[in-house]
């Protein structure tokens, strides 16, 4: 092993958590504070934020990509301090498979953000984030009800709950997150206000395979010919971006639907046009108004989300 600069923080077992991604690397020197335990994260960043520091927080549920990197390498730049956490969140989800299922590479994760040069790393586990019952229940209106929250009952309530959660505990000056998660976008910048976090949301541009297929953790478990038909989503909205407004977004909107499933391993759940703000739908084009495309579209039990501004 060669000399490495690591710093894993743990009230017990010092070292078991070192040991457990040292013996899956072999030539990566580790400089990233890596966290376990909530109070000791706080802790070192209380002492940072002394000395004058900004803090950008990247919130992750790992198996991370470059998608997640850019996120990273933003805060970092815009930042003194750049800090990303893992944890996989089960109270976002709606099906005990998808939980299951979803992918976990802690190793390989640690190893892309030390790359990045991410400065600290937080990896609770399921008690250390929830040692009581979860029992909060945010109101936001229709904002949670539409497109993934019609189909996704209590996901965005789960969302809300743990970026809150970790805000109060790194209380960073700035948080990025994808806009490939746009309504998830909405429903944490409206968290903010209500919860009072002093904390600016910034939302990045999704970040893209060559052939157009955002950049999703959830890639990783097409088949390759699930994986060839994918990049379809992506053109499908491009051709809504030229239809729109000159043909009505319900048009619009099958279109989308039509082009998508053409394909016989896709399936689209919902293809709707809505306003960024509200996230209502948009019947009529109004000048000077910004409409997003969004739909979510199944590769067999691989669920797949997307948007595009379509006349920005």
């Amino acid at each position: 092993m060669q000399n490495y600069s690591f710093f894993c923080y743990y009230s017990n077992n010092h070292y078991s958590f070192a040991d457990l991604f040292f013996g899956q690397w072999t030539d990566c020197r580790l400089h990233m504070r890596i966290f376990k335990e909530r109070k000791l994260l706080t802790q070192w960043l209380r002492g940072e934020r002394s000395a004058g520091k900004t803090i950008g927080f990247v919130p992750t549920m790992g198996a991370l990509h470059a998608g997640h990197l850019a996120l990273v390498h933003r805060a970092r730049r815009e930042n003194d301090l750049g800090v990303c956490s893992i944890f996989v969140n089960p109270i976002q989800f709606d099906k005990a498979d998808d939980l299951a299922t979803y992918p976990r590479m802690p190793a390989k994760d640690l190893a892309l953000l030390e790359s990045a040069e991410c400065d600290a790393v937080f990896c609770p586990d399921t008690e250390e984030m929830y040692p009581e019952k979860v029992q909060k229940k945010f109101d936001f209106g229709h904002l949670d009800k539409v497109m993934e929250g019609k189909h996704r009952k209590g996901h965005f309530n789960g969302v809300a709950i743990v970026v809150d959660k970790l805000f109060n505990i790194v209380t960073p000056h700035r948080a990025y997150f994808g806009e490939k998660d746009f309504q998830q976008l909405q429903i944490i910048r409206t968290m903010v206000k209500m919860e009072g976090h002093q904390t600016a949301v910034v939302g990045c541009p999704t970040v893209r395979e060559s052939d157009g297929l955002a950049m999703s953790s959830r890639n990783a478990r097409l088949t390759s010919e699930q994986r060839k038909e994918a990049p379809r989503i992506y053109k499908a909205l491009l051709k809504a971006k030229q239809l729109f407004p000159a043909q009505s977004a319900e048009a619009t909107q099958l279109q989308v639907i039509s082009d998508i499933n053409a394909s016989p391993l896709l399936e689209v759940e919902y293809c709707e046009i809505v306003c960024p703000d509200t996230l209502l739908p948009i019947k009529q084009f109004r000048n000077g108004k910004v409409a997003v495309c969004c739909v979510a579209v199944y590769a067999g039990t691989v669920r797949l989300i997307d948007n595009l501004a379509i006349n920005s």
